[in-house]
Order: structure tokens, then C-alpha cells, then sequence
């Protein structure tokens, strides 16, 4: 057994034994180079709160007890800002023992402040698929900025499997970022995980903070939008801004990050002690992310969510961290390279429904 996170090629050959399977045929567009997108279903269920299955008990069952009523999307319907839905996927399950799943939103979900969660029968964990599961998968959507407008096949979350124990040591981190600098443009503070810190200098626009009464935003519309109909301009003062607590932020990082392709990467908190926000919760870096990019990488854009007390936030800050994590193999298929890949290279950039500013 190659210990890691399974590649591109290792998911199809998983799709064709059925170990991954669904009620539509599984696209081979949904097969990331280290992931799967997983696709909504035709009902969506609204609940009066967030759970987790619990041991021994399924999704379903435990429905009865938070429902309020359900709902077709094959039309298209709209789920609320601040409204908490539950969405079967269309992919089931089928795991062996020894490999595990892990799922976070997609990027473009992230940045529209759009928690969407991975939920399964059993599940003790927010976005943990249990060594060796069998069974069906929940999305927990919870828009948190904007209304949206979804459709059942929408890819709002993905997957990726793992076998064995593939998170990097700091000890392993540091010999890899000797070997290929994992980020320029700062010395990069390894400390469970690799530090990471955000970009306020300059004069001009450094973030976009969420208007709090806006339209609704239909997930099929790419570059459609006015920016500035949903968001505000973030200008920095001395190096400095004030996070107002309730609102959600899009700033960058000041490093340009680097995944090798032999390498993946989620983006995780610091530390809660570092103030009162949290980077939000997107963040799978696939390999490729910056690699080969004329050698200098590619910026990582913050979803950033004050918590209770203002926050003065500065240029340089630490504000997050990068979990590396070794592939079981290297994807035939890298970030950038010949697949649609939305944030290669990017710079301070809105999710792929907005309009250029």
C-alpha cells in the first residue's frame, strides 16, 4: 500500500469498480488530480439546525427530528441566506478498508461565504468519511452572505481519499521546503503546518467585504455579476484594516504558494489565540497549485469571518497555515495544466460568478 492521498488515475479505476459510484454516471470533468467533485441531488430538505448523525444512526433517521420541509430543485429554487439545507449527493460509497474520505467546499463556494459541509450516516465529524464506509452522502448548506440559486448536479464540494497516514511532519515540511520553496515572498513560519500571512500593503484595493443586502446569485452564471452590486472595495491604511465582526472578507495572502506535484494541501486557522477571525473554510490545494508558474507560485486568496469583537488586522500578519500532505502517487492530470482550473496564478480574485472590476 502507497501511503497518501489517491490520485486522479487511482479515482478512476475506483469509479469503474464501483468502489465510487451514483445515480447519474460520474463524469470524468468531476475527477480533480487529487479529488472528486461530488454533485447535488434533486431534493433539498431545510432544517431548523446543523447535526451530525452520531454513531450507529443514519442521516435520514435523524431527520425527523430537524426537518421543516423539502423541497424539488429540478427547476431550480433558492436557498436562503442564513437558512440551514440539507442535500443528498448523487455519489454513494463503497469504501475499503484502510482508505478514509476528507471534504471541504470547492473554492468558488468558499468564497462566496457558502458553508457547505460533507455529512454521512455514522458520522461524528463534520467532513470525515469513516475508514472503509458504505453508504450515501449529504451536503449541509448554509449560505451565509447571499442568497443562492442551485440546481440539482451542481458541484459545491469534493472528496479525497486518502490511505495511511499522509499529513507532513513539521520535521518533513521543512525538509521539503528545502528542496522546493514552498512559498516566496516571506520565510514561510513552520509550526504544525507552514504559516502563511496576509497582503494589506500598498494604497489601492487589498480585500472585498460582502455587502449585506444583495441579490440573489444563481451558481450557473460565471462571470455574470457586478462586483461591486455584492461587494464592497477594502482599502488598507498603513499596512492596517478593522474587521467588523459578522462580515465576511476576500483578501490575499502576501506569500505565493507552491504545491509540488507529488504534494497536495489544505489551508487551515493558525491559531485561535492570533485574534477574533477565522480563515474560512475552503482551502484543498490540488498539486500543480503554483508550480511551474513561471517559478514564483500562486497567491492564496483568504476567506476571512470576524468572530465578536472588532479585529485590527495587519499587513503581514499570520493569519493561516498550510497542511501538506504526500499523493500516493502523482496525478496523470495537474492543477493548471490542460483541466479547467479557475485560480491559477491569481491575484485578489472573486469567485468565477463575478465579472472582472
Amino acid at each position: 500500500m502507497r501511503v497518501g492521498v489517491l490520485p486522479s488515475q487511482r479515482l478512476r479505476a475506483l469509479i469503474a469498480e464501483g468502489v465510487i459510484a451514483a445515480e447519474q454516471e460520474i463524469g470524468d470533468g468531476q475527477v480533480q488530480p487529487a479529488s472528486l467533485d461530488l454533485r447535488l441531488g434533486r431534493t433539498a430538505v431545510r432544517v431548523r439546525a446543523s447535526f451530525l448523525a452520531g454513531h450507529g444512526r443514519s442521516v435520514e433517521d435523524r431527520l425527523a427530528a430537524f426537518e421543516m420541509h423539502r423541497f424539488d430543485l429540478s427547476d431550480g429554487a433558492v436557498l436562503e441566506k442564513g437558512c440551514v439545507y440539507l442535500v443528498p449527493l448523487m455519489e454513494r460509497l463503497a469504501l475499503p478498508q484502510g482508505v478514509e474520505g476528507v471534504a471541504n467546499a470547492k473554492s468558488s463556494t468558499g468564497r462566496l461565504d457558502l458553508l457547505t459541509r460533507t455529512i454521512c450516516d455514522g458520522g461524528v465529524e463534520f467532513d470525515h468519511i469513516p475508514d472503509g464506509y458504505h453508504g450515501p452522502l449529504w451536503a449541509e448548506i448554509c449560505p451565509r452572505s447571499f442568497s443562492v440559486l442551485v440546481r440539482p448536479g451542481m458541484r459545491l464540494n469534493q472528496l479525497r481519499l486518502r490511505e495511511g497516514a499522509a499529513v507532513l511532519s513539521d520535521e518533513e515540511l521543512r525538509a521539503l521546503h528545502g528542496r522546493v520553496p514552498l512559498v516566496q515572498g516571506a520565510e514561510g513560519v513552520i509550526d504544525d503546518g507552514l504559516g502563511f500571512s496576509v497582503d494589506l500593503e500598498g494604497t489601492g484595493r487589498v480585500g472585498w467585504r460582502a455587502k449585506p443586502h444583495t441579490g440573489v446569485i444563481d451558481l450557473d452564471r460565471l462571470g455574470h455579476y457586478a462586483p461591486r452590486a455584492f461587494w464592497e472595495e477594502i482599502l488598507a491604511e498603513d499596512g492596517r484594516i478593522i474587521l467588523d465582526p459578522g462580515a465576511f472578507y476576500i483578501l490575499m495572502s502576501r506569500e505565493a504558494v507552491t504545491i509540488p506535484p507529488d504534494h497536495a494541501a489544505e489551508m487551515a486557522p493558525y491559531l485561535a489565540m492570533v485574534g477574533e477571525f477565522r480563515v474560512h473554510y475552503a482551502g484543498f490545494f490540488d498539486p500543480g497549485f503554483g508550480h511551474g508558474a513561471a517559478g514564483t507560485g500562486s497567491r492564496g486568496v483568504l476567506e476571512v469571518r470576524c468572530h465578536e469583537a472588532p479585529f485590527a488586522l495587519e499587513h503581514g500578519q499570520v493569519v493561516g497555515r498550510l497542511i501538506y500532505e504526500r499523493m500516493a502517487e502523482v496525478p496523470d492530470q495537474l492543477y493548471g495544466r490542460g483541466i479547467a482550473s479557475n485560480y491559477q496564478g491569481q491575484g485578489l480574485k472573486l469567485s468565477k460568478h463575478f465579472a472582472e472590476p
